[in-house]
């Protein structure tokens, strides 16, 4: 199945900062305009662990939020391998550097997850 989320992520360890925000591309209101959704197929291994797991049980307007620890977040700390992947450059920018940080930084992420739509394969 095809699922269709809204999603904002925050980096713990780096002052709670976010690499994206929810409704940024809608203004606020969803209008079903679905190009600015973050699209993928359940099981395809295509997203983050964490993110299979969340939406298992999930219904269609429903929100979840969870915190990632590093073992369920980016595989080898990179996020070009698997989505959800920050849209903008000051995003792309706040959560590379917490991944890429080989210091103290808690690489922990929170996530804020609105099932769009789920659509049958």
């Amino acid at each position: 199945d095809e699922c269709i989320i809204d999603w904002s992520g925050y980096t713990i360890g780096y002052y709670g900062r976010p690499f994206e925000a929810r409704d940024k591309a809608k203004g606020g209101d969803f209008t079903g305009d679905e190009k600015e959704l973050f699209r993928f197929t359940l099981g395809e291994n295509k997203v983050i662990p964490a993110f299979e797991e969340a939406l298992q049980g999930m219904k269609e307007g429903g929100i979840r939020r969870i915190v990632v620890p590093v073992e369920l977040g980016y595989p080898d700390n990179d996020m070009k391998k698997k989505g959800p992947k920050p849209t903008t450059f000051s995003g792309k920018r706040a959560l590379g550097f917490v991944l890429e940080n080989q210091g103290m930084i808690d690489k922990t992420l929170l996530f804020d997850i609105e099932l769009i739509k789920v659509k049958s394969s």
